[in-house]
């Protein structure tokens, strides 16, 4: 394209915000859809520890389905069989997924075994040898999926999906733009209802995350105005959030961060491009998967500085955004030496919010870091086939014991 031009792309969405919000739209987003057997979706804690479950029936009246309560951390692939199951049984007709992105991907990993004919093993992402990866079309139409999420994630409304299963060396990966949800609801109550340790690993992946964005250069006008705020929302969001655990503000405004972020990518802005100060994302993948007492948070809070300490050149002007927007910019400073201060200050953030910054916090294996590293080979949105293998595992394996 000439210089200054651009592609932006867009989906039909309608998002609700504040209290009550359930009770205000969900009925009439139920009925947009054309849908009139809702199936809700959720894990064990959000139905027995909540009262949002309860919250939907008595919403919806006759247009409850029923519930399917048993998704598992990291949507693993037999929960999500089972909800398929429970979900076909109950004639179900529209999903609506209450919880955070294990619940949500789970959603989107349902509408696609609900629709589509073929076996899951070969709908999913294939890795041939020797070969770049590809995913597969997935052409039916999807139900309409409805996403209330209780935690912010940035999971809420993208198209990509991956399922863990233990009896495959990597995760069961999906893309399907018709899994996006029609509709989004960012409900008071239920985003309270997250306890503080869930609520702070989550809010961390979306802080993380717009670290790395920020550092992008050359977006567009729409992405860099939606990369801008959401920054804005989740710094400040971020850094109150743990003083504030009764205060839905803090927890409403870094969802609507990571929302913004996803609309920047859909408007141009590429993904897992922000260089070292986005951490790395098949290394933080690889570790919460493999460990399942570490969390996404955790996952990428103890690599995020060690990452941009490792940098061997880093593009001054893309150092100094992130060190002005962190407040530890200097006007005699080189690209790494920004990069020094931003990763510094990012490790007092973390540390003050009550996150590791240091893998050994997490009680991982010193000995398990090969492991962490093979992992990170077949993960599609960090690496199509981009890099050899044995590169991937070896730069992975030199941020981990930095990290250590």
């Amino acid at each position: 394209m000439a210089s200054g031009a651009f592609k932006a792309a867009g989906y039909s969405w309608r998002l609700f915000c504040g209290a009550y919000a359930i009770e205000s739209n969900l009925k009439a987003a139920v009925a947009r859809a054309g849908a009139k057997r809702a199936f809700v979706v959720c894990s064990p804690s959000v139905s027995q520890r909540t009262d949002t479950v309860r919250r939907i029936e008595a919403a919806l009246g006759d247009q409850y389905a029923g519930v399917f309560d048993g998704i598992e951390k990291d949507s693993t692939y037999s929960s999500v069989h089972a909800a398929t199951d429970a979900a076909t049984g109950a004639e179900a007709d529209l999903l609506i997924a209450v919880g955070g992105g294990s619940v949500i991907v789970a959603v989107r990993a349902m509408a696609i075994f609900m629709a589509e004919n073929g076996d899951p093993f070969e709908l999913m992402t294939q890795y041939p040898e020797g070969k770049p990866a590809y995913s597969p079309r997935l052409m039916a139409p999807k139900p309409p999926i409805i996403n209330i999420p209780t935690t912010p994630t940035s999971a809420m409304n993208r198209a990509g999906t991956g399922l863990k299963n233990s009896d495959l060396d990597h995760r069961m990966e999906y893309f399907d733009p018709k899994t996006r949800p029609q509709a989004i609801f960012l409900d008071d109550a239920a985003l309270l209802s997250a306890p503080p340790e869930l609520i702070r690993s989550t809010a961390t992946t979306v802080f993380a995350g717009l670290i790395g964005a920020l550092s992008q250069l050359g977006t567009n006008p729409l992405s860099d105005g939606d990369q801008g705020h959401a920054f804005h929302l989740a710094h400040n969001a971020y850094v109150r959030l743990m003083d504030e655990l009764d205060n839905p503000a803090p927890r409403i405004d870094l969802a609507v961060a990571a929302f913004l972020q996803n609309r920047a990518e859909d408007d141009g802005a590429p993904r897992f491009r922000g260089g070292s100060f986005s951490g790395n994302y098949a290394v933080s993948t690889a570790l919460h998967i493999i460990y399942p007492h570490v969390g996404q948070g955790e996952a990428t809070s103890v690599v995020h500085a060690p990452a941009m300490r490792l940098a061997e050149t880093v593009d001054l002007a893309a150092a100094r955004r992130v060190a002005e927007a962190l407040g530890v910019w200097r006007d005699d400073m080189d690209g790494k030496e920004a990069a020094l201060a931003v990763a510094d200050a990012l490790e007092a953030v973390y540390s003050r919010a009550g996150m590791p910054i240091q893998l050994r916090q997490l009680d991982i294996p010193r000995d398990g870091l090969a492991a962490i590293a093979g992992e990170t080979v077949k993960n599609f949105n960090a690496n199509a086939g981009a890099r050899s293998a044995e590169a991937q595992i070896a730069g992975a394996l030199h941020l981990l014991e930095a990290a250590w």
